[in-house]
């Protein structure tokens, strides 16, 4: 499980295609001394498991579903990455619950700079939508981030100047594809309810405290 808090930013080296999914590659001198084979480390906002560590580089298999899920695929040698390792059961809880199994992908409209701040308007397809609340958090390339308005087609987060200085958010273009994580609070409660009334029933303000809500 991560954060969403941002350690470092890690260097693409390769991408490379294997028999099934493709190697990836990341120079992460903060943090390789400490990564260990088999951790998790979330890339861009995809958890990822290091096979091999040398020196600096970190070696990630990444499977077919990541690669159809998010950008990872589309990385190129020279890139900069968001880089967290896994939190500890000790560790500080900075952000919001990132698992790190992304949704889809999410494309920028627009990024508009307010004094020391950013406000970023993104655009996702409709299933993430929908798991999307006002003031709710979201991760975008792995960065836990609080949504600040949304719109029919997406929504609008301001960054502030540390995140925007110690990501690669800055790096964004406008129509550039990023990695969508909803929150998993609103995942299960849209689960639940869409489950109910898949079933048959029907929905009061008495039956949604039945369910817990």
């Amino acid at each position: 499980m991560f954060t969403g808090i941002i350690q470092t930013l890690g260097t693409v080296k390769r991408l490379t295609a294997l028999a099934s999914g493709k190697l990836l590659v990341v120079d992460a001198p903060d943090i390789a001394a400490d990564v260990k084979h088999g951790d998790s480390v979330a890339v861009n906002g995809v958890c990822l498991t290091a096979s091999k560590i040398a020196g600096s580089q970190i070696s990630f298999d990444v499977s077919p579903e990541s690669l159809e899920k998010s950008t990872t695929g589309l990385r190129k040698a020279g890139e900069s990455v968001n880089l967290e390792p896994a939190m500890a059961a000790s560790g500080r809880f900075g952000g919001h619950i990132v698992q790190g199994h992304v949704d889809g992908q999410g494309r920028l409209r627009r990024a508009v700079q307010s004094g020391d701040f950013w406000d970023l308007t993104f655009d996702v397809p409709a299933d993430i939508s929908r798991e999307i609340i006002h003031k709710g958090s979201i991760a975008v390339d792995g960065i836990s981030l609080t949504v600040a308005k949304k719109d029919a087609a997406g929504f609008s987060v301001a960054v502030i100047p540390e995140t925007w200085k110690n990501t690669n958010l800055s790096k964004l273009k406008p129509s550039d594809p990023v990695n969508i994580e909803t929150d998993i609070v609103v995942k299960v409660i849209t689960a639940r309810v869409d489950n109910y009334i898949k079933s048959g029933g029907s929905l009061s303000i008495e039956k949604l405290r039945d369910l817990g809500f």
